[in-house]
């Protein structure tokens, strides 16, 4: 589901409308869209933060997540069906981090429904499996990383080159 929010860049970037962005919001990592400028939103009414423009990387990790998100809302719909629940489920989204699995349903949802969300919940690992990954996309890989000293495998001769989080990598280097 759609939402609007404010969100001004850490370190005053400024990007083109239309353009995708990772933002954190109170719920996690997203992934937004640019529809006004920067300089629309005053410092204290942001709901977040903008990170980054969305790379090749992170378009890669957001069709998986659309993905598992398409997967986690056939299976529901059929689940909902075969335990014979009432409640109808219209969405589901999947946070660009992974910690987030929401499911959205046409008025409240019935006892039947909220089993079968922390069944999915499990099912999706939405909190543990793509958990490190998400921490990685904010703060980096490890100690070192983007550097000659890096200990998990990359340097600065080029191995970051094409890295999403290349940026946070040398940030906390």
């Amino acid at each position: 589901m759609g939402a609007f929010g404010r969100f001004r860049s850490t370190e005053g970037l400024e990007f083109p409308l239309g353009a995708r962005v990772v933002v954190r919001s109170a719920r996690g990592l997203e992934i937004g869209e640019v529809l006004a400028t920067e300089a629309a939103v005053a410092a204290d009414r942001a709901d977040g933060t903008l990170l980054r423009r969305m790379a090749d990387a992170d378009e890669l990790l957001a069709q998986r997540l659309e993905k598992n998100r398409d997967q986690a809302f056939l299976r529901c719909a059929e689940l909902l069906a075969e335990r014979g629940s009432g409640s109808l489920l219209i969405d589901v989204e999947h946070l660009f981090d992974g910690r987030g699995l929401y499911f959205y349903f046409l008025g409240t949802p019935d006892a039947i429904a909220e089993q079968l969300i922390a069944e999915l919940a499990e099912a999706y690992d939405a909190e543990a499996r793509i958990g490190a990954f998400a921490d990685a996309l904010e703060t980096g890989c490890g100690p070192g990383c983007g550097t000659d000293e890096a200990e998990n495998g990359c340097s600065s001769s080029g191995g970051c080159s094409t890295c999403a989080i290349a940026k946070a990598c040398s940030a906390n280097a």
